[in-house]
Parts: structure tokens; C-alpha cells; sequence
């Protein structure tokens, strides 16, 4: 049987194959061993909707989040275009549904989500020019106000090395395209505010949508 082809994305090109997929997953297991909070996405999506919920966990790597959700009560699944990731989070977590797919092409049998999630830096990693594809695809998937939470890095000091830049004005652009309005922006997954008047992109951001 031959192997299913790569999907491309800024993350495929910087990725590194099952052993960067496990050290991935390591690394975030050694600091949950710490003592670190690992789980501000999970207390985010709580408080946003209650469980029991369908949330759809867009670029879900090794599926930290996702696991953390099921074990909340949710009905989760998660989606990566990187098939290794996709392979340690199914062995990791067989109660939840995993699904290899790209996500500016996303078609799911269910199209009826609560919450859609894009953790972990998604959107400046997907592959160049199909933001707007993305988030239409995923806006396809969420029920009538259903939600749309992003968090990711606006300046080098917050993206993987080498990574470009998605500005909050392209991901505003792209967003009103797929008919998702402005909840709030927040600059932490525990919902610190960001600067009001500043023109200043810089830091990271936590975008809230909500499905028209």
C-alpha cells in the first residue's frame, strides 16, 4: 500500500518526521511533569461553552488539547495535516477521534461543531495564501454562532524560527470573509487584554469569532 502524500504547509517544511513528532509531544509531557500549566486552550474553550460540546480541534498536532477536552466531557475531534503528529496523538489517545486532512480543503462527515480551535501557532503555518480557504472551510463546520478561537504569534519573538508573520489585519480580512464576527481579542489564553490604542501588531493574540 503506498503512503499517503504529504500536505504541505510552513509546518511541513519545518517538521522533522515521527521522532520531531515525538520529541513535540515530550516536550510539552516533561513540563505538565514540572508542574507547568499546559492547559490554558482546554480552560478557554470551558469557559467560552460548557461541556458536553462538539469542538473541533483544527491543527490539533499531537493532541494535547484534544485529549484534555475529551477527558473534560467534550466530544472532540482533532485534525493535522502532518500524518506523525496525527499517529502519536491516535496512540496516545484511542477515546478520541483523530483525522489526518488539510484544513483549507476541510470536509468532515459532521458539520455541526460548537467550537472550533486553532492552537499552537495553526494559522501562520498553514501553507502560504489558503488562510481565507481555512477559515471558510472551518466556518462550513460550526453550527449557526457556533465559535472560532485562534491563538498565535505576531512578531518573530512569539513564531517558530523562519516563520513568517499573519497579521491580525489579514486574519481580521479573512475572517470577515467567512462570515465570522468579532468576539474579542485577547493577548493570553486566560483572557488578558491586549493594548487598545496601540499600532503596535506585536505579541500574540487570541482571536474569538462567532459564525453569522
Amino acid at each position: 500500500m503506498s503512503e499517503e502524500p504529504e500536505i504541505r504547509t510552513r509546518w511541513s517544511d519545518m517538521s522533522g518526521g515521527i521522532d520531531a513528532a515525538q520529541a513535540y509531544q515530550r516536550r510539552f509531557d516533561d513540563l505538565a511533569a514540572s508542574g507547568a500549566d499546559v492547559h490554558g486552550e482546554a480552560r478557554l474553550v470551558a469557559a467560552l461553552q460548557p461541556a458536553p460540546a462538539r469542538i473541533l480541534d483544527a491543527g490539533c498536532g499531537t493532541g494535547r488539547v484534544a485529549t484534555q477536552l475529551t477527558t473534560l466531557g467534550y466530544t472532540c475531534v482533532g485534525v493535522d495535516a502532518d500524518r506523525h503528529m496525527i499517529e502519536v496523538a491516535s496512540e496516545r489517545d484511542p477515546a478520541t477521534l483523530f483525522v489526518r486532512g488539510d484544513l483549507s480543503t476541510l470536509a468532515l462527515r459532521t458539520q455541526a461543531f460548537d467550537l472550533a480551535l486553532m492552537a499552537g501557532n495553526v494559522v501562520p503555518l498553514l501553507a502560504p495564501g489558503t488562510l481565507p480557504a481555512t477559515l471558510a472551510r472551518i466556518a462550513a463546520h460550526l453550527q449557526p454562532l457556533g465559535l472560532l478561537v485562534a491563538g498565535f504569534g505576531l512578531d518573530a519573538e512569539h513564531l517558530p524560527g523562519g516563520c513568517p508573520v499573519t497579521t491580525l489585519a489579514d486574519y481580521e480580512r479573512a475572517a470577515a470573509a467567512a462570515d465570522l464576527a468579532l468576539v474579542a481579542h485577547w493577548s493570553t489564553w486566560d483572557r488578558a487584554p491586549r493594548p487598545q490604542n496601540s499600532a503596535d501588531e506585536g505579541g500574540y493574540v487570541v482571536a474569538v469569532h462567532r459564525k453569522q
